[in-house]
């Protein structure tokens, strides 16, 4: 049943009676409804608009008016005109379509009654009440500020063990200058990225999914969907890494106290599978719970952390200077600035080491769903964790490097009186020997070999093994969340096959438990191996890969210059971007060049897979921005040069009408353009103006050569005939040097039935084309091309994509031959279309031929001269039939056929009177008259004779091509010109194809 349209449907528009109505300032709206008095609002009925359904003034049953001294069913702006969500128990605002605004008219007189957008009290204070009681029962979700959210987030991920185990020794090697250097340097890194993201997230809603969700809307599925596959993994195998760390610690404990559960490595399985079972346990119980357990982590390191500048101020005790700390010393300061390298460490050695602990950064952006408001969060909270956890990381590396020297024995009896001449190192001036184990390089303590050291120097140790267990188990959590809430958006995407499942939500929070349960599971398994030194750089590369597509995401979508990157976030560089991007992957093989190039490969993997399956989903990319920049580029690049016979393609405009009614002739045009040329499916709506409107702006249809593989534009144009449409088309249809230069049309096989008007437009379609300086190819099958009676053409339907006919030029063509009868010189486009088709692979093994009118007596002279001639042009075409008796009379009985084929279009002025036939020939300019028949009858015996050779030679070829013949422009009849194209091509059970050049060289065998 057809859907009625706007129009169809009439609309009351209540009386001024109604209660609740009342004014507004500046905008006004009102409700419809059947039941009040009214007068109606009508329009008429298009009922060929089969596009216009239940248009939104219908469906919402509401004016939007204005008052500017008049009424109007215009829409004031309006934020639910275009946000794709709505609150509950609230109805969405459309906008009037312009159907709407053309089409509805009022009677006079008639005044629709105003009223407020925003309904009175007394009119919705009931619904009002329901929708706040139903809200009661459906809790609202949780949703995070940027301090809760995102800062402490980031800044629980970034600190992490290596700042309380690993920043004293790196200080140690390289110094506090390098090290300050090192943070730095990161920081820059991160905080590059930082802007980015930010850019990245305010430029649109952001919604849940973190990373993955900002890099994919940015650079399309492709590559978005690879890195949100390996960022969530990276993200469930990190939660070990961090849980593992915490375990390693608690058992190093349990062996100070002698206390052990089984063996070490053992004991690091048992803790570590408790201690991420209890975090996953935090995790289902709600973000809420969650962010109060980061809240105490929070809470416990930054008591660490005054407890170790609390510790710096106290005086050391003999047994702490026995192990290399002096509290605040210039001369420890001055000796500790300067880089100390042992063994095989350097600088790039060192920040391969540091900088995996700045890569925590991602930690609030990927919780994005459960965010107030992700474009004002992820940019603020992230850049404030960036700047905090870097001057943590500076301060403490000046303050250790301050006050600890970098090698110390640990023994109380290494005394030594201040001024001895046989003590060498700075802690002889305060009264220590440390010489004899630094020179044997066995000193156990001091910076350099001593990874405890904050907590030797802090005010009270436990607190620092507090502080260590509260980064391990922070960070732990934060990739336990990070992980789900990223692979949720990915299943939700349905970008891979088979992982939908753990893209659905339960709760307030949409929490996805089984996403949830797939981490843990990861997880455990790669606690179980408890051993990482393999997989930690892995993880590392993952999250730099990360790092590199993002800053390439904001670059790219800033240099495509697309009207929708308008980021409100204004402080960052697109050549800044770039810069970091390079940088993460120069990073990537600075800290383990093997996980790199794994991680690469991983990714190049995914998104070859994406590139293959083409994901069905449309963000409005970067990419496709860039594509859309390069193309124009390209384009306009082309006009400046002129065109060269080298780089001659037939670029071809198809007369198909709606391109499922003749999908042969798709096909077989399809064939020689794809990649190689333009391809147009041009379609003539016939009728009148309004009611082809429609179909002329239809994607169904281009959807179909999609569908079909075919690489090929679609134009449709109304018009009042098939001659006018084509003549449009031919105009209009291109892009500068990208535009048609042949017209494709299938044979007229009706024409001896069709009204004589309709061949006569059918033949002066090829006059236009010659005029234009078209080529012309003309497709014949003994089947015909259209098969609209047994398709349905359905415009904007799916009907049109699934509705998919096989043809024979779908098919393996074998080792048939394509014969091609060059009997007149067109220019070489006779011999270059079956050329481009031999280089498909469907018509590779096909044999070519070449077949030449010739002399009896000089057969073999010509026939050398053409072989030649083809050597030149390397078609790569060797066999050559030279046509002897191409003059010779035909069979009678084919003559008679031809005389038959005629008789119905001749004037037979010849018993008539002149003024008779003056007025005959004004009325029917086809009719044929004697003279004309008289005058064309040697051309006429050419095309009889001509089809018997074909019927002789190449009866069982897959392809004939054959040079169509002209006629002289107002001195042949359309219908004698039909006769001589149907006397050619009849009877013939191969596909024929008729093509005449524009008479301009397409071949050449010069190189320049």
């Amino acid at each position: 049943m057809a859907v009625s349209t706007v129009c169809e449907s009439p609309v009351v528009v209540p009386s001024p009676a109604v209660g609740g109505i009342t004014h507004g300032r500046f905008t006004i709206s009102t409700h419809l409804g059947k039941e009040d008095d009214s007068k109606t609002i009508y329009c008429l009925p298009d009922p060929t608009n089969d596009s216009m359904s239940v248009s939104s003034v219908t469906q919402n049953s509401t004016f939007c008016l204005r008052t500017f001294g008049y009424n109007t069913l215009d829409a004031v702006p309006n934020y639910q005109h275009y946000s794709k969500t709505q609150m509950p128990d609230e109805h969405k605002r459309t906008r009037p379509s312009l159907a709407d605004l053309r089409c509805y008219m009022m009677e006079m007189g008639q005044h629709p009654p105003p009223m407020n957008e925003i309904r009175p009290d007394d009119e919705c204070g009931k619904e009002r009440e329901v929708g706040l009681s139903n809200s009661k029962l459906a809790e609202e979700p949780v949703r995070f500020g940027w301090i809760k959210g995102v800062m402490i987030r980031c800044m629980l991920n970034i600190w992490g063990v290596i700042l309380y185990l690993r920043l004293s020794w790196i200080t140690a090697q390289a110094g506090i200058a390098l090290t300050w250097l090192i943070i730095i340097m990161s920081v820059i890194v991160t905080s590059i990225t930082g802007l980015s993201i930010s850019a990245i997230s305010t430029n649109g809603k952001v919604k849940s999914g973190g990373t993955y969700f900002l890099i994919s809307r940015s650079l399309g599925p492709e590559l978005g969907g690879s890195i949100g596959l390996i960022f969530a993994f990276a993200n469930a195998v990190a939660v070990s890494m961090h849980t593992v760390g915490f375990a390693e610690t608690v058992k190093d404990l349990l062996v100070e106290y002698n206390a052990t559960i089984m063996d070490p490595t053992n004991d690091i399985r048992i803790i570590g599978v408790i201690t991420v079972t209890v975090l996953l346990g935090i995790s289902l119980a709600g973000m809420e719970w969650e962010a109060k357990a980061q809240v105490g982590f929070f809470f416990v390191i930054m008591v660490s952390f005054a407890n170790y500048i609390v510790g710096t101020f106290i005086p050391a005790s003999k047994e702490k200077q026995a192990k290399g700390f002096f509290n605040y010393r210039a001369e420890i300061f001055a000796q500790n600035f300067l880089p100390c390298w042992q063994s095989d460490a350097s600088f790039f050695g060192m920040f391969s080491i540091f900088f995996p602990s700045a890569t925590g950064i991602l930690a609030g952006a990927n919780i994005s769903g459960d965010l107030k408001d992700p474009a004002v969060a992820i940019p603020k909270g992230t850049l404030s964790a960036i700047f905090w956890t870097a001057v943590s990381y500076l301060v403490i590396s000046a303050t250790i490097g301050s006050c600890v020297v970098r090698d110390a024995s640990g023994s109380l009896n290494d005394t030594v009186l201040v001024g001895s001449t046989d003590c060498e190192g700075i802690a002889c001036g305060y009264g220590w020997n440390f010489t004899e184990c630094a020179q044997a390089g066995t000193c156990t303590y001091g910076l350099i070999n001593y990874y405890q050291t904050m907590s030797l120097v802090s005010g009270f140790a436990p607190l620092i093994t507090a502080g260590i267990f509260g980064a391990t188990l922070s960070s732990a959590l934060a990739c336990l969340v990070s992980a789900p809430k990223v692979f949720q958006c990915l299943c939700q995407d349905n970008l891979y096959p088979g992982i939908g499942f753990f893209g659905k939500g339960y709760g307030k929070n949409n929490e996805p438990i089984y996403s949830y349960l797939l981490t843990y599971a990861i997880a455990i398994g790669f606690i179980l191996i408890a051993e990482l030194n393999m997989i930690a750089p892995m993880i590392s590369n993952f999250f730099l890969c990360s790092y590199a597509l993002i800053n390439f995401s904001c670059f790219h979508a800033s240099v495509t210059n697309s009207p929708g990157w308008r980021p409100s976030f204004r402080y960052y560089n697109k050549w800044a971007s770039l810069f970091c991007a390079v940088v993460s992957v120069v990073i990537m093989f600075l800290l383990t060049w093997w996980a790199a190039l794994i991680a690469i490969g991983i990714v190049a993997v995914l998104l070859a897979y994406a590139l293959y399956k083409k994901p069905a989903v449309n963000w409005g990319s970067s990419v496709q921005a860039g594509s859309y920049k390069m193309a124009l580029a390209y384009s306009m690049g082309l006009n400046e040069v002129e065109d060269h016979i080298k780089n001659y393609r037939p670029q071809c405009l198809v007369l198909t009408g709606p391109p499922n009614f003749r999908p042969a002739l798709v096909d077989i045009v399809g064939a020689f353009t794809k990649n190689h040329s333009l391809m147009v499916c041009g379609n003539v709506l016939i009728g009148p103006h309004k009611e082809k409107v429609p179909g002329v702006t239809s994607n169904g249809h281009t959807k179909w050569l999609t569908k079909r593989k075919i690489k090929s534009f679609y134009a449709g144009v109304a018009a009042d005939d098939l001659r006018s449409g084509t003549q449009m088309l031919m105009q209009a249809v291109g892009l500068g040097r990208m535009k048609p230069n042949v017209l494709v049309m299938g044979f007229k096989r009706n024409w001896q039935s069709d009204h004589p008007q309709n061949v006569d437009n059918y033949i002066g379609i090829i006059y236009d084309s010659f005029d234009l300086n078209y080529g012309v190819c003309m497709m014949r099958m003994k089947q015909g091309f259209n098969i609209s009676r047994m398709m349905q053409a359905h415009v904007d339907s799916s009907t049109v994509v699934a509705q998919q006919a096989s043809t024979i030029f779908q098919s393996e063509q074998g080792k048939k031959t394509i014969d091609i009868y060059w009997l007149f010189d067109d220019g070489g486009l006779t011999l270059l279309i079956p050329y481009l088709l031999t280089r498909k692979k469907r018509w590779r093994n096909c044999k070519v031929r070449v077949f030449v009118g010739g002399q009896i007596n000089r057969m073999d002279e010509e026939r050398k001269a053409m072989i030649t001639l083809l050597n030149k042009f390397r078609l790569g075409f060797h066999e050559v039939h030279v046509l002897p008796d191409i003059n010779e009379n035909p069979r009678p009985e084919h003559l008679k056929r031809f005389e038959d084929l005629i008789a119905p279009f001749r004037l037979n002025d010849g018993f008539k009177d002149e003024a008779i036939v003056k007025d005959l020939r004004k009325d029917c300019p086809w009719k044929i008259s004697d003279e004309e028949i008289k005058n064309s009858r040697t051309k006429s015996l050419r095309q009889v004779r001509l089809n018997e050779i074909l019927l002789d030679y190449s009866r069982d070829a897959a392809l004939i091509v054959v040079t169509m013949p002209v006629a002289r422009k107002d001195k042949c009849p359309s219908t004698l010109y039909l006769a001589w194209l149907e006397t050619l091509s009849q009877d013939l059970r191969p596909p024929v194809v008729l093509i005449r050049g524009n008479q301009e060289n397409v071949l050449t065998f010069y190189c320049q």
